[in-house]
């Protein structure tokens, strides 16, 4: 997939543009397909926050365009109120944009978001610039942005990636990759996604840190077998076998 596939909009010509109800209905079709939580359509359409928040940005954004920028900035905060997500007008949405839940979200008048991406609460696209210049993240087609997670400045999330809960990114990441902890460790995947596919299994999150840690314990118990070394553990906390730390005598953390 090249990137001009990614980038939303772009190399649309108007002729190719869905009219205003095509794009809605897309929208609740995307809430229904990622959402279990979503009964039914006719539910998206009158209590799905993220939903009306995108429909109101798509006026806003419109307003912003043609010059309306104190009345596009009024009423991002109106929908602000009413949805607790906050998107600037200046913003370029995507199609079949989700957002779950939605309280919290906060996305910068630079920000470009790709088709058929999923964003959870407490997202922020923020910027890193006091510069009037593209300041805010680019997120790729397919991108998923777990709850709490910071994707930050001038950089582009490619396509069919997926940052984990509470991440905090700053720097380009790849296709295909899953991103975690604090700062975001980027782990390409080997496994290629479908073109329209959306990952959304939060659950499969490697710790590429604790992966390597277990590793290299194990190779150093190896080596001291070897060299018949048996070193006293000075640690009282140690990895187990399924990536938990526990203590290793009768103690316990106490909070």
């Amino acid at each position: 997939m090249g990137a001009n596939k990614d980038m939303t909009r772009k190399g649309t010509s108007a002729a190719e543009r869905p009219g205003l109800f095509k794009r809605m209905a897309e929208d609740v079709r995307a809430a229904v397909e990622r959402d279990p939580a979503a009964p039914n359509a006719f539910v998206v359409l009158t209590s799905y926050p993220g939903v009306h928040a995108v429909w109101a940005h798509r006026a806003e954004h419109w307003l912003w365009k043609h010059g309306f920028k104190w009345l596009a900035r009024f009423g991002s905060q109106i929908t602000r109120f009413v949805t607790g997500i906050e998107i600037h007008p200046g913003a370029n949405l995507g199609r079949r944009l989700f957002i779950d839940h939605g309280m919290g979200i906060v996305i910068g008048e630079t920000a470009v978001v790709g088709d058929d991406v999923t964003l959870y609460h407490g997202v922020t696209l923020g910027g890193t610039s006091l510069e009037k210049v593209k300041r805010h993240p680019t997120l790729q087609s397919c991108v998923v942005v777990g709850a709490g997670a910071k994707v930050l400045g001038d950089i582009t999330i490619g396509s069919h990636s997926r940052i984990g809960a509470n991440a905090v990114v700053v720097k380009d990441v790849p296709p295909q990759s899953v991103v975690v902890g604090v700062p975001g460790q980027i782990i390409r995947r080997r496994h290629l996604m479908d073109e329209h596919q959306t990952d959304l299994l939060h659950s499969e999150m490697p710790d590429a840190v604790v992966s390597n840690l277990k590793e290299l314990m194990e190779r150093l118990a190896r080596i001291e077998a070897r060299l018949e070394i048996h070193s006293d553990q000075l640690s009282q906390i140690e990895l187990n076998s399924e990536g938990v730390w526990e203590y290793s005598d009768s103690q316990d953390y106490v909070i």
